[in-house]
């Protein structure tokens, strides 16, 4: 006699209970994470921010954040003011640094006015403006967040990518490129907005002249530092009426 287990019905109905349990389990931890998950974007995004403004651990050569105790803390203590733009219209938010930079650009894309958020921070007695920007590098996604001071040069930078080549275009968020932007005007003589090319063809591999709009390109990442230029010059360019602003 042929036992019930034997039979495909059986088969296909214990492969669907099993996808349904599992699928259970992995929901209800996903719900049960998804707190902690929250929490730990909104440090590294204060962790982020800070660092881009020199409020960082950093020793001689390695780029190191402030830690995840310290960070609710010195971002409040530093960051001194969030500001939204939209359009012409400017207004103060203390959440946002929560808002989401890709959503903004697919918003802008489907007709919708986007959202750009500005943080302004304040250290020995210096303004600091951070924007957060997104583009694309060789693989995927890139990304960044860039201190100014009210002339649009910068003063520091944090970058981070999802899946450039280890060793290539990687480096990007190693120290010895992310310094040589501090310093880097995004205007040019005339004080028009031009941005900041990476060039493998840069005459000043030092990095000495701060004037020339250009930083040296990390060896054999020629597409991803093409990524970072554009995304530099293309997302900065918005904020170009806010800095405006500030000379008025």
């Amino acid at each position: 006699m042929e036992k019930r287990t034997d039979k495909n019905s059986y088969t296909i109905f214990f492969a669907i209970g099993m996808v349904i349990v599992v699928g259970s389990l992995l929901a209800f931890v996903a719900s049960s994470l998804r707190p902690r998950i929250d929490e730990n974007k909104r440090l590294e995004k204060q962790q982020n921010i800070l660092y881009a403004m020199g409020v960082n651990e950093n020793d001689e050569s390695s780029a190191n954040f402030v830690s995840t105790e310290k960070a609710p803390e010195l971002f409040k203590e530093y960051i001194t003011k969030q500001l939204v733009i939209q359009g012409e219209k400017i207004s103060e938010d203390d959440q946002a640094y929560l808002i989401d930079v890709k959503k903004q650009q697919s918003n802008a894309k489907s007709g919708t006015e986007r959202k750009l958020p500005l943080f302004i921070g304040e250290k020995d007695g210096k303004t600091y403006y951070i924007a957060p920007i997104r583009g694309k590098g060789l693989w995927d996604a890139v990304w960044a967040l860039v201190s100014m001071d009210e002339n649009m040069v910068v003063q520091g930078a944090y970058f981070d990518h999802q899946g450039e080549t280890a060793g290539l275009g990687a480096n990007i968020k190693e120290r010895f490129f992310m310094d040589d932007f501090i310093g880097e005007n995004l205007l040019n003589e005339s004080g028009d907005f031009v941005g900041i090319n990476i060039s493998k063809s840069n005459a000043d591999p030092l990095n000495k002249d701060k004037n020339d709009n250009e930083v040296d390109a990390i060896a054999g990442a020629t597409i991803t530092g093409d990524g970072v230029a554009a995304m530099i010059k293309s997302e900065l360019r918005l904020y170009v009426p806010y800095f405006k602003t500030l000379k008025q």
